[in-house]
């Protein structure tokens, strides 16, 4: 009994090499990110209130799984290094802004029906002393 347990183990740990070293393999280096659905809420006179955002474009570009980094890119340009948090079916890029705030984008595997991968991106802020957040779900590519 103890013998076929070591051996399913075993099984499975080659099963989820395996999978891991495919997922890399697919892993775009590249994304361009689009967000069209969502919510802002602010903090204020003791309350929170909500408000829909604007869409949101940026690209995630030189990812880098096994140093779990890779660069927000705004415009073109490379604008600040994001750290991966890797998951599974998902990675986890965490930008810490200058001001000590979060944005946090979580881009899950590919969908096969549309090719594209469903995304979620979080931006936790304040302004003026006050509490701010916002919630969008969209889609990435792949970008050559």
């Amino acid at each position: 009994m103890a013998m076929m347990r070591v051996a399913l183990v075993l099984c499975l740990g080659a099963i989820y090499a395996t999978a891991a070293a495919a997922d890399e393999e697919k892993s775009p280096a590249h994304y361009a990110c689009d967000f069209k659905a969502g919510f802002s809420w602010s903090y204020e006179g003791g309350k929170f209130a909500s408000s829909p955002p604007s869409e949101l474009k940026f690209e995630i570009g030189n990812v880098d799984l096994e140093k779990q980094s890779a660069t927000l890119v705004l415009d073109g340009k490379s604008a600040n290094t994001l750290k991966i948090v890797r998951a599974l079916n998902a990675n986890h890029f965490l930008e810490v802004v200058n001001e000590g705030f979060l944005n946090l984008t979580t881009i899950y595997d590919r969908d096969p029906a549309t090719g594209e991968f469903p995304a979620v991106h979080s931006r936790h802020f304040g302004l003026f002393g006050q509490p701010m957040f916002a919630q969008y779900a969209g889609t990435c590519t792949e970008k050559p």
